[in-house]
């Protein structure tokens, strides 16, 4: 019995920071639609047409950022060569911010 409760308690600490991401993901979810309904940001086909342009390849992750000027897009992207890119881009204007290897 006492086992059954340790491990219970265990799997219920565990889950309490999963249930905070994904409330935290969902608030992030919201926000992001609301600043592409509003303009503030590009969709993300237009956002991934301009990085997979400058580097061509398979994209593996697209990260949203909120930054001092605004929000940004960050796509990492596996090259033909094996490398991967992360192209960094101004979510509003489209423009290329950097590109580094990751």
């Amino acid at each position: 019995m006492k086992k059954t409760l340790l491990i219970a308690a265990a799997l219920a600490a565990l889950a309490s920071p999963a249930l905070t991401l994904a409330k935290d993901d969902k608030d992030d979810q919201r926000a992001a639609s609301a600043a592409l309904a509003r303009g503030e940001i590009l969709p993300i086909a237009r956002v991934l047409a301009i990085a997979t342009e400058r580097v061509p390849g398979d994209v593996l992750k697209v990260k949203l950022e909120r930054e001092s000027f605004g929000f940004k897009y960050e796509v990492k992207i596996l090259t033909g060569g094996g490398r991967v890119r992360e192209v960094e881009i101004d979510a509003k204007t489209g423009r290329i911010i950097k590109i580094e290897d990751d």
